[in-house]
C-alpha cells in the first residue's frame, strides 16, 4: 500500500478546500432538494394540512400520488399543451438554420447600396408618417418598429455581417420576463401595434372575401385537403424507397407511417370539408399498394430493424406538423366568406382560448431565430470544407442540391445536439412564459407541466402531488433523451 507523503496530503486538502464551496452548493441546492422531493412524492404532504398551526402527521401513501396523476384529466391536458408547444421546435430549428445561412454571407454594400438603403429608410418612415396623419391606423409604436427595420438594413449595408449577427443575437441578452412583458404589450387587442397594423388590412379585405361564393371557398378548402394528401403520399413513398434501399429498417418504416397517419386520422373528425371522410380509406388503400409493390419488388439491401429511426421521427414529424397546418388552413378557408360577411376583426391573441397557444408559439419562433442555436449553426457552417462545395460546383449542383447534399449532412452533429436540447427544454419549459403573460389561461390553454407543478406545489400547497408530477416529468424527459441518444447518434454517424 502506497503511503501518501505530507506534500501530497497538503495538496489534496488544498484541492478539497477549493472544491468545498462547489460541493456544499451542490449538496444544499441540488442533491438535497432532489432527495427531499423524491421522498415527498410518496407522501400526502399538503401545506394546508401540515403546517405550524396543525399537528396532523405526514403519511406515507406509496404510489398513491402517481396513480392519482394518471387518473387526473388535468395532467394529460397540460401534457397535451406541452407537446403542442413542442410542435414549434422544427420551425425554430429551421428558422435558426436559415438565419445562420443568411448571416454566413457578406452583406456589406458599396456606396450605391448604402445610399439605396438610406433612401428606402427615409421613404419607409415618411410613408408611415403619412398613414398616421391620414388616420389609417398607424401608431407611434408602428413607426418606431418600421424605423428600426430601416436602420438595421442601413447598418448592415455599412457594417456587413458583423452588424447583422450582433443585432440578431442582441434580443437574446434581454431577460426572459422583460421580453414576455414586451410581447404582452404587442399582443394587446386594443392598443397593441400588431392589431393596429392588422385592422386597416382586415377592413380592406373583409368585403372582398365576403364576396367569394361558397363554392369557391369550398374548392380552395378541397385543394388544401388534396395538398395534405399529396404530402402524405410523397412522404410515405419516400419511406418505402428508403426501406427498399436498405437505408431504413422495418420498425422505423412502421413508426414513420404511424406518425404521418396521425393528422390524416384527425382530419376525418376535424375537417369542415365533409367529403374528406373518404380520404383516410383512400390513403390506406394507397399505402396498401405501396406495401404490395415493396413486397413484390423485394429489398435490395438488408439492414437492422431500427435503422433510420431518427429520420422516421424528425422528418415524418415535421411532415406531420405541416399536414396539421394545412388541415387548420382548410377549415379556416372553408368558412372564410361567412366570417368575412360578419366582419373581420383582429385576433384577441393571448386573451383568446384558441389563439393563445399559437400566439406564444409565434413568440417562441421569433426568439429561436437569434438564439444560441443560430450561433451553433454558424460555428458548424464555418467548419464545412470548401472543397466539398467546389466539388459540388464542378458536378453542376444547384444551390438547393449544395445545401441538401453538402451543408445539411455536415451539420448533422449540430442539429442532433440542438434537437436534444430543444426537446428537453420544450418538456420542462413554459413556466416563465405562462406566469408572466397568461397566468396559465385562458381556461388553462397555456398551462404546461412545469407551470402545473408550480400551481400544485405553491398555489394549492399539495407538495407531495407536485413532487410526483415533477418526477414523472423527469422520467419522461429521461426516456425521450435516452431515445434520442440511442437513435440520434447512429443517424449522425450514418
Amino acid at each position: 500500500m502506497t503511503k501518501i507523503s505530507k506534500k501530497d496530503f497538503k495538496d489534496i486538502v488544498a484541492g478539497i478546500g477549493f472544491l468545498l464551496p462547489n460541493i456544499c452548493g451542490f449538496l444544499a441546492f441540488i442533491a438535497g432538494p432532489l432527495i427531499i422531493s423524491l421522498a415527498m412524492a410518496f407522501t400526502n404532504w399538503n401545506l394546508e394540512l401540515h403546517n405550524v398551526f396543525k399537528t396532523e402527521p405526514i403519511k406515507f401513501v406509496g404510489f398513491g400520488n402517481f396513480i392519482k396523476l394518471l387518473t387526473e384529466p388535468d395532467f394529460f391536458r397540460y401534457l397535451g399543451n406541452t407537446l403542442f408547444f413542442m410542435m414549434g421546435i422544427p420551425f425554430g430549428i429551421g428558422g435558426s438554420l436559415c438565419s445562420a445561412l443568411l448571416l454566413s454571407k457578406n452583406f456589406r454594400g458599396g456606396s450605391r447600396r448604402v445610399w439605396g438603403m438610406v433612401i428606402v429608410t427615409v421613404m419607409l418612415i415618411v410613408s408611415l408618417g403619412a398613414l398616421v396623419i391620414t388616420g389609417l391606423g398607424g401608431t407611434a409604436m408602428t413607426m418606431l418598429i418600421c424605423g428600426l427595420v430601416g436602420v438595421i438594413l442601413l447598418s448592415g449595408s455599412i457594417g456587413g455581417q458583423t452588424i447583422y449577427r450582433t443585432l440578431f443575437y442582441f434580443p437574446y441578452f434581454t431577460a426572459g420576463v422583460a421580453t414576455f412583458i414586451l410581447w404582452k404589450k404587442l399582443y394587446s387587442p386594443d392598443t397593441g401595434p400588431i392589431n393596429n397594423a392588422l385592422k386597416p388590412l382586415l377592413n380592406f379585405a373583409g368585403p372582398r372575401l365576403a364576396a367569394i361564393p361558397p363554392w369557391g371557398a369550398h374548392l380552395c378548402s378541397g385543394i388544401l385537403i388534396l395538398l395534405l394528401a399529396a404530402i402524405f403520399i410523397y412522404a410515405a413513398w419516400r419511406k418505402f424507397l428508403l426501406w427498399r434501399d436498405g437505408e431504413s429498417g422495418t420498425l422505423s418504416l412502421l413508426i414513420g407511417l404511424v406518425v404521418l397517419s396521425t393528422p390524416v386520422i384527425f382530419s376525418c373528425f376535424w375537417s369542415q370539408f365533409k367529403s374528406v371522410s373518404f380520404l383516410f380509406p383512400a390513403l390506406l388503400i394507397m399505402v396498401g399498394i405501396f406495401i404490395v409493390y415493396a413486397l413484390l419488388s423485394g429489398r435490395e439491401h438488408q439492414c437492422p430493424l431500427d435503422r433510420g429511426m431518427a429520420n422516421a421521427i424528425v422528418i415524418c414529424g415535421a411532415a406531420m406538423i405541416f399536414i396539421f397546418i394545412l388541415l387548420g388552413l382548410s377549415n379556416v378557408v372553408y368558412v372564410l366568406p361567412q366570417l368575412a360577411s360578419d366582419g373581420l376583426e383582429p385576433p384577441q391573441w393571448i386573451a383568446d382560448y384558441y389563439w393563445a397557444k399559437p400566439s406564444l408559439m409565434l413568440m417562441g419562433f421569433w426568439g429561436a431565430i437569434g438564439s444560441n442555436n443560430m450561433l451553433l449553426y454558424l460555428a458548424g457552417l464555418s467548419g464545412v470544407s470548401q472543397e466539398l462545395y467546389e466539388a459540388a460546383d464542378i458536378d453542376g449542383a444547384s444551390p438547393f442540391q449544395r445545401f441538401w447534399h453538402v451543408t445539411w449532412p455536415q451539420l448533422a452533429n449540430v442539429t442532433f445536439f440542438i434537437l436534444v436540447m430543444s426537446v428537453i427544454g420544450g418538456l420542462q419549459g413554459g413556466f416563465e412564459m405562462a406566469r408572466t403573460m397568461t397566468q396559465g389561461g385562458p381556461a388553462g390553454a397555456t398551462t404546461t407541466l412545469s407551470y402545473y407543478i408550480y400551481t400544485e406545489g405553491f398555489a394549492t400547497g399539495r407538495l407531495g402531488y407536485a413532487s410526483a408530477v415533477a418526477w414523472t416529468l423527469f422520467a419522461l424527459i429521461f426516456a425521450v433523451t435516452a431515445f434520442n441518444w440511442k437513435f440520434g447518434n447512429r443517424y449522425t454517424n450514418e
